[in-house]
């Protein structure tokens, strides 16, 4: 239990930053059209901006890259087939299976990362880009494809797929900062000056939208998928990565780093791809305010038993 209150501790400006955003919002401040503008500029300059920065001047891990590898994709593909048929079984089908899908699979990388850097420091957030640069596009195929297959889309896959790749700004972000470091170019022209500026800037604005995005009203009309997917995502998930760490064991660094991403909620990014794709958006807006709501407990509690 003391472990559990360390750290609910050490996350509490994490969560108390998320709180602000909701109530920020609820007083209108600094006005509605603020916050869409903040969101945007976050997600295309100051988050792609701090991991190339940090994995540009970092040392990255001499070992372990490859177990890390395997067991990312082994966990996201069995958590994948868990979900789908989870869904099945409740009989979520269609459009709601979708959201059901993205609840199940996708990952809060505001919380994650600032988490990470609370929680771990610089070392936190190596490993954290390394969890994105591999999970993020594999979790894109992955739910895109599950888009055109549940809804019967006439739209082609590919050209789907290329542009929730192509023009996802994490993962340029991730590539680029890997290639500037394996490369030995470094961040050239004194860049590493102004990314330092820009970075840091990033997790409390990322926190302070993913706060805005709550919507409490979503959740009087609660469901049995709505609370399937939340268990799922917040309990199920994290205990498969634990059982196949045990299976294919990680260097304690990454398994701690790993283990959090694990534990986090869905992404506010699925809302806007249910909406995009034909989804349930509803039902995904939902999912993503309860998951928020249930990880200020569920994601210190996971990481305490199963650490």
């Amino acid at each position: 239990m003391q472990q559990v209150v360390t750290l609910f501790g050490a996350l509490s400006p994490v969560f108390a930053l998320v709180l602000l955003g909701y109530l920020l919002r609820r007083l209108d401040f600094p006005g509605a059209a603020f916050w869409p503008l903040a969101e945007r500029f976050t997600y295309y300059l100051l988050f792609p901006s701090l991991l190339v920065y940090k994995l540009a001047t970092t040392t990255l891990p001499d070992s372990g890259l490859g177990g890390v590898l395997s067991l990312l994709v082994l966990q996201l593909l069995l958590a994948s087939l868990l979900a789908l048929g989870a869904g099945w079984w409740i009989r979520a089908r269609g459009a709601q299976l979708t959201s059901f899908f993205q609840g199940a699979v996708r990952f809060n990388t505001y919380v994650g990362l600032a988490a990470a850097l609370e929680l771990f420091g610089a070392e936190g957030v190596v490993w954290a880009a390394v969890f994105i640069g591999i999970t993020v596009p594999l979790v894109n195929v992955l739910c895109v494809s599950v888009f055109t297959l549940a809804l019967d889309r006439d739209q082609p896959l590919l050209p789907v797929l290329s542009r929730a790749l192509l023009g996802n700004p994490l993962i340029i972000g991730s590539v680029l900062g890997l290639f500037l470091n394996i490369s030995g170019i470094g961040l050239p022209l004194g860049s590493d000056a102004l990314l330092a500026l820009l970075s840091p800037v990033a997790l409390p604005l990322g926190l302070l939208a993913v706060g805005v995005g709550l919507d409490f009203q979503l959740l009087r009309r609660l469901n049995p998928v709505l609370w399937l997917c939340c268990a799922f995502k917040l309990v199920i998930y994290p205990l498969l990565f634990w059982l196949l760490n045990r299976w294919l064991p990680l260097p304690d660094a990454a398994f701690v780093v790993l283990l959090l991403f694990a534990c986090l909620p869905t992404a506010p990014s699925a809302y806007i791809l249910a909406r995009q794709l034909g989804g349930d958006a509803p039902l995904m807006a939902s999912m993503i305010t309860l998951q928020t709501l249930l990880a200020f407990v569920t994601v210190p509690f996971m990481l305490a038993i199963l650490t």
